[in-house]
């Protein structure tokens, strides 16, 4: 393992604390309305008056900043290609089982690193025959990460990113999770790294019907398959998200360096515009304060302050017509999983998902919803021990790479 890998350990100044206190303290609230309080206007006024009264006279940060250091967390210097060399930070956890798959867990906006604190122990032990090294960076621009100076850091630099982290960890060879941008980034590394990627498993996925001239049987397929009720339910939830839930998306797309004011000056406005997505890409996960508050924190005391996480979006929409549809071809050098959650921003059919690579692992669960290792822990990584697990689909990666 190289010299520069560094072990973290969050402390966030007093002198940030306090001023965010000072912030809560003199925020201007939205002046009332007899509709304020309507889910379908975006975040209600008394849940964000409660939080933020919370978040100023209550809330323990210290407390929450004690136990995600818990985690074991490091620091290391990665290059990337034509931009400053970047100081990434994550965590690493190595199971006690010698013959543990490297796994590289990728999350998304607005969730963070810490989206792995309950799947980590369940993924580090053996199950099924297959354990895990888990290695869950926090991206460029989120959280303790560095921020990112030059334009055009689209997802491929961010997959080359992370690649050059499991490399430099000592990780030849590895697996992928991930959902959100974690999705979009770590088909970018099995894109671009397929020696080293060896099989993926998304809980998120993104792309039309199949096409002909890519997979034709898949496509002739789709056209005598029905859907499922399921699947019927999943688009109609993906048509619903975007129509009513697309706005940020379109905004942080366009003109993020807008919105960026808002965010970096306001940690109500931070509050608001993740505590929105919080409720509504979840199947009616319980969310206590502190839960809401802590991934708000991560944000607002972010490296590179919250606003650098919405540049992601721009990058992308700006990118080259390729590079935005090659996330969506088949690429059938890498085993893919896929597990889909109903309360998704969306969820495709089955014969979708067969035009993205060589399936090993699908599963369409009841419930749970866009944050599925924070929502489902149990679940997503009883898909991962059933994937690469005895019998399972990629099973052949895992006697491989126990070889390694």
């Amino acid at each position: 393992m190289s010299s520069d890998i560094k072990p973290y350990t969050i402390a966030v100044p007093d002198e940030a604390l306090a001023k965010v206190k000072s912030k809560l303290g003199a925020a201007n609230l939205p002046q009332h309305v007899d509709f304020e309080d309507d889910w379908s206007y975006g975040a209600p006024a008394a849940d964000i008056k409660r939080l933020a009264e919370y978040w100023r006279d209550g809330f323990d940060w210290r407390a929450q900043e004690t136990r995600i250091n818990q985690l074991p967390q490091y620091t290391t210097g990665i290059e990337v290609d034509g931009f400053d060399t970047l100081n990434i930070h994550f965590v690493h956890k190595k199971s006690p089982h010698l013959s543990s798959i490297p796994l590289l867990f990728c999350h998304g906006w607005p969730g963070s690193f810490l989206e792995v604190e309950k799947i980590l122990p369940l993924l580090t032990e053996e199950q099924n025959g297959v354990s895990f090294h888990v290695v869950a960076p926090s991206l460029p621009n989120y959280a303790f990460s560095d921020g990112v100076k030059k334009k055009g850091f689209a997802p491929k630099q961010y997959a080359e990113t992370l690649h050059k982290l499991m490399r430099k960890l000592g990780y030849s060879k590895y697996v992928t999770q991930g959902g959100d941008w974690g999705y979009a980034i770590t088909r970018q590394i099995g894109i671009h790294y397929p020696e080293s990627c060896v099989a993926s498993h998304i809980n998120f996925a993104v792309r039309g019907p199949p096409e002909f001239t890519q997979t034709p049987l898949t496509w002739l397929q789709h056209l005598v398959t029905p859907w499922s009720a399921e699947e019927k339910q999943g688009l109609a939830r993906g048509q619903w998200f975007q129509k009513e839930g697309h706005g940020y998306n379109a905004l942080q797309s366009t003109k993020p360096a807008t919105l960026s004011f808002a965010l970096a000056d306001s940690p109500v406005a931070v509050l608001a515009w993740i505590y929105e997505k919080l409720r509504d890409w979840t199947d009616a996960y319980p969310w206590t304060d502190d839960e809401v508050l802590t991934w708000v924190s991560l944000y607002v005391f972010a490296a590179a302050g919250p606003e650098a996480s919405t540049r992601i979006y721009y990058e992308t929409a700006h990118a080259s017509d390729d590079a935005r549809a090659a996330r969506a071809r088949y690429n059938g050098r890498v085993k893919l999983g896929v597990s889909q959650f109903p309360r998704d921003l969306m969820t495709i059919p089955r014969l979708w998902c067969h035009a993205l690579g060589p399936i090993a692992f699908e599963k369409r669960h009841k419930d749970g919803g866009h944050f599925a290792a924070h929502e489902r822990p149990k679940e997503l990584a009883d898909d991962l021990h059933t994937m690469f697990g005895r019998n399972g689909g990629a099973y052949s990666v895992t006697k491989s790479l126990a070889k390694l």
